[in-house]
């Protein structure tokens, strides 16, 4: 359908595009009815209606008008510009308009999918087409600046997702500075035994990646090491980093780890991290014998040379030759420029004690799932055994799923990895100690490759599962040391008491405690749960809101390791890309402070939540940094003297815009 109508206006020639968007706008909105109003309207040259504007043909459609019909401004009236405005906008372009003179209507997410009043709906539409026309009409062109963009690459965390990401672009060539806080990269993969669902043992596929990364010349690795500080913007980032004292000369130390050997401190003192607490270790300590780097770290907090001054330096003597110990340490700080960041800080697992009726923390025998982790792995406290605390074997275990997942009192999204990973536990704690073994579970969610088979395996193993929520754990009467596991067993309707050796918990994954705390230092934004947001959860999953930071892996959200690491190859591929581009164009919609009016009273300063506005050290006038502008507003609204203004959200073109929803 199309409608033309005659320019009443000199300067604009309105072309109006109205989609259809299949049934999700014309469904309720009277879309040709909306085109033939459009037409009325002063200063449209012509108003047409199409099924889906973005395709092909519809762009198409604009192109071609503006060059036969000398359209000189564009409205589309569609879905969300967060989705297609760039699409229109460069449409305009190919066919020599400036793209800043298309406005786009939201008609979907704010009227047809918000509406059931057909007639309501379609007069809402014809407001807004309206407040656009009027609009756009005020419009002026404007053009994108370049920022150069600095070829290396900063990725923050030391995991599965942070290897794999700056070993990727290692290799096409970019410098990139990994940036983990514990002692040694690796994370909590480095802590698996097996995976999922091939088994897999952890350390034989992980290692080599961790080696590599140490070898690889392209790589700055930095462990013990902690961003405190992010300045600039896209292309030009200063990245402040603060090296912890490892009290060991990295370059002397060659990784004999005779030091640990010599240390006089007594065993069975310090708890092991890395082993969650099964095992001990000394305050001279490397966490595992793969470790990347393959240096030994000095814990300050335990050792007697730090607590006392009064240790006998057993190992400064042994270590004599090649001196790598320095008790004198202090930390550093440097100071390093990037283009991009990679966002790769991991996970922590959910504190069982926040559910207090299963027992942990209080009956001996109820271990988490990395703790069994520990258990069964060779290099793990027990050798590889499985053992109880009292040092038999477990001749009956149960597990239970989703601890900390899908529960509206702790966490209610689902955590993902915990049904496969407790067919795994279910399938390794039988070969280890050919217990009976009970999964009790809400629902088995097994989606990924391979996944339903491995169940299937795990079944025919004789492993037992029960479709039901644990509701309690308790001691056995009589004083024998085991545990009732108290669950109602959903497919036969019957409330059982199984009595268990061993209980294990299937804990969830959580944001880590100071998610909110790293995600100001970078300016990101986080879910409700404290994983970091992506800027499109389909179209831009690794993008965020700040451009030239991505994210990888389980910062973003729960993911076992083949989506991590797929993950990791998309936030490098975009790295890539934008450094490979050597540019980067800034958006125009940026403040801009008119210095004649200018009071300066400094109170944008604080109020702009990107530090884009600084104050001239001559004029004592504030300035606005394009690159780090992202057009919220917050500044144009807060200054007093009105002296700044803001790129396609002039006063003029606002207020217009609203006469014309109310006219």
């Amino acid at each position: 359908m199309e409608q033309l109508a005659n320019t009443t206006n000199g300067h604009a020639s309105v072309g109006v595009y109205i989609c259809h968007c299949g049934t999700n706008i014309a469904g309720v909105v009277d879309v040709a009815a909306v085109a033939e109003y459009a037409a009325t309207l002063p200063g449209v040259t012509v108003a047409r209606d199409y099924k889906y504007m973005c395709s092909d043909p519809g762009q198409e459609l604009i192109k071609q008008d503006i060059r036969e019909l000398g359209l000189n401004r564009i409205v589309v009236a569609a879905c969300s510009p967060h989705l297609h405005e760039k699409t229109f906008r460069t449409a305009a372009q190919n066919a020599g308009l400036n793209p800043y003179l298309v406005q786009m209507v939201n008609i979907r997410e704010h009227d047809s999918w918000v509406h059931t009043d057909h007639a309501m709906a379609t007069s809402k539409a014809k407001d807004l087409v309206r407040a656009a026309v009027r609009r756009v009409r005020l419009h002026t062109p404007l053009d994108r600046k370049r920022v150069a963009i600095h070829p290396d690459v900063v990725v923050v965390g030391g995991g599965i997702a942070g290897i794999h990401a700056a070993l990727t672009m290692a290799e096409a060539g970019k410098h990139v500075y990994l940036i983990e806080r514990e002692p040694t990269i690796g994370g909590h993969m480095a802590m698996f035994d097996k995976t999922f669902p091939t088994l897999d043992c952890a350390a034989c596929i992980l290692t080599p990646k961790m080696t590599a990364v140490k070898a690889h010349p392209n790589i700055t690795l930095w462990t013990m090491s902690e961003v405190t500080q992010v300045d600039g913007y896209v292309g030009n980032f200063k990245v402040t980093v603060r090296h912890k004292p490892r009290y060991i000369i990295e370059d002397a130390c060659i990784g004999c780890l005779e030091c640990i050997a010599a240390c006089v401190f007594k065993e069975g003192r310090t708890p092991d991290e890395f082993n969650m607490g099964l095992g001990k270790r000394k305050p001279v300590y490397i966490p595992f014998p793969q470790a990347v780097p393959q240096l030994v770290t000095i814990d300050p907090d335990t050792c007697i040379e730090f607590k006392t001054g009064k240790c006998k330096k057993t190992c400064v003597e042994v270590c004599a030759e090649r001196k790598a110990i320095d008790f004198q340490q202090k930390e550093t700080f440097d100071t390093v420029e990037a283009g991009s960041i990679i966002m790769a800080t991991g996970f922590q697992i959910f504190d069982a004690k926040r559910v207090p009726y299963y027992g942990y923390g209080s009956y001996p025998n109820v271990y988490t799932a990395l703790e069994v982790e520990r258990l069964v792995n060779a290099s793990g406290p027990t050798g590889g055994e499985v053992l109880l605390r009292n040092g038999r074997k477990p001749r009956t275990v149960g597990v239970v799923h989703c601890v900390g997942s899908r529960d509206v009192n702790t966490n209610r999204y689902c955590s993902r990895v915990c049904c496969m990973y407790s067919l795994k536990l279910a399938h390794l704690i039988k070969e280890h100690t050919d217990a009976e073994v009970y999964n009790c579970y809400i629902d088995m969610r097994t989606p990924g490759k391979s996944f339903e088979e491995f169940y299937c395996r795990i079944a025919e193993e004789g492993v037992n599962f029960i479709r039901g929520k644990v509701a309690d754990i308790y001691p056995e009467d009589g004083g024998t040391g085991r545990l009732i596991m108290q669950v109602e067993d959903t497919l036969v309707n019957y409330i059982r008491k199984i009595p268990v050796d061993m209980v294990v918990l299937s804990v969830g994954l959580e944001a880590r405690h100071d998610a909110h705390e790293v995600r100001r230092r970078f300016n990101l934004s986080c879910t409700n749960e404290g994983f970091f947001l992506e800027r499109h959860p389909k179209l831009a999953p690794v993008s965020t809101f700040t451009d030239g930071i991505f994210l990888a892996g389980c910062c973003q959200g729960p993911k076992d390791i083949p989506d991590t690491v797929a993950q990791a190859g998309a936030a490098a591929a975009e790295c890539l890309s934008l450094i490979d581009r050597q540019f980067v164009e800034m958006e125009p919609n940026t403040a801009v402070v008119n210095e004649d009016e200018c009071s300066a009273c400094r109170t944008c300063v604080p109020m702009c939540p990107y530090s884009a506005i600084g104050v001239r050290e001559d004029t004592k006038k504030a300035w606005v940094n394009e690159a780090l502008c992202k057009g919220c507003g917050t500044c144009v609204a807060a200054c007093p003297s009105g002296s700044i203004r803001q790129n396609l959200f002039e006063d003029e073109e606002i207020l217009e815009e609203i006469e014309g929803v109310l006219a």
